[in-house]
């Protein structure tokens, strides 16, 4: 039996678990239960066995196993591309979208996850054949720790803080505070956007915060997990039952408007504050001015 038998089978081991870790269903339902799941733990376990075949071949000099990892590389770009279009054409059936800017966030995650398996197995491995296994098992639990660091990313609560504002109108004028959202002429919709509308305002803690939450795709993140958390009192050809997010143009506050079926107010300031921070949203002008000052 070849001496690299144990630590790749170690190393994919470690690999596969830290897959298995990094998926999650939550609230978002998404991937999904249980076909979802399956296919991306079936990739967990190549993205594995590649990393971890990759440190013997390069010990014993064989140069092209970094084909391999290129070969990978490639694949695990059409995952990314294989989430956004799934989700892309799901979005269209949902009764508030997740919007462009969030499936790209999404896609971008299971991609970069199947690299952090990568990562993983090969650092197992190259530690078991270097040392042994139990500082194999150290250096997996480190990597454990890193990858769910690396998995959690920002949330909303981070840079905005959250409050509650019943929503009231004026005259036609349906407002959050004193923010505009939309005009409702229906008496009878009013009355049901009263009776069922909740509203809450969203104020930046700094002038990055300001520009990130004025990006449409993560004004629709937002709706998106508040409808997906607590329901939505929509249907299809009902635009004056839509949830919005405006911007007060003045102080960058953003105004979220929001049916849900469920009315928990501390329910839903805390789905708002969970609501990742997307990566294609986040601008941060303050730190240029620094580099140019």
């Amino acid at each position: 039996m070849s001496e690299y038998v144990y630590p790749v089978l170690f190393g994919m081991g470690c690999g596969l678990l830290v897959r298995i870790l990094m998926l999650r269903t939550d609230y978002r339902q998404y991937p999904t239960y249980l076909h979802g799941k399956i296919i991306h733990i079936a990739l967990g376990f190549i993205a594995s066995a590649l990393g971890a075949v990759a440190v013997p071949a390069l010990k014993e000099g064989n140069i092209t196993a970094i084909t391999f990892l290129t070969v990978a590389a490639s694949q695990f770009r059409e995952v990314r591309n294989m989430e956004r279009n799934t989700l892309d054409q799901l979005d269209s059936y949902e009764l508030v979208t997740r919007g462009s800017t969030y499936i790209e966030g999404i896609a971008i995650a299971f991609e970069s996850r199947n690299y952090l398996v990568i990562f993983t197995s090969m650092i197992t491995t190259l530690v078991y054949i270097s040392f042994n296994v139990y500082v194999g098992i150290v250096a997996a639990l480190a990597c454990f720790v890193t990858s769910k660091i690396l998995m959690g990313g920002g949330k909303l609560k981070d840079i905005v803080d959250i409050e509650y504002v019943k929503p009231h109108f004026v005259d036609e004028g349906l407002y959050v505070d004193n923010i505009y959202i939309m005009n409702i002429g229906l008496p009878e919709r009013q009355k049901e956007i009263l009776k069922y509308g909740m509203g809450f305002v969203l104020k930046p803690k700094d002038f990055n915060a300001r520009t990130t939450i004025s990006n449409l795709g993560q004004r629709q993140a937002i709706l998106h997990d508040v409808a997906t958390a607590l329901g939505v009192y929509r249907d299809s050809g009902t635009p004056a039952l839509v949830p919005l997010a405006k911007r007060d143009l003045e102080d960058g506050r953003v105004a979220v408007f929001v049916l849900p079926q469920n009315r928990n107010v501390e329910r839903a300031i805390e789905i708002i504050g969970n609501t990742p921070t997307l990566e294609n949203a986040i601008r941060m002008p303050t730190e240029r001015k620094k580099k140019e000052e």
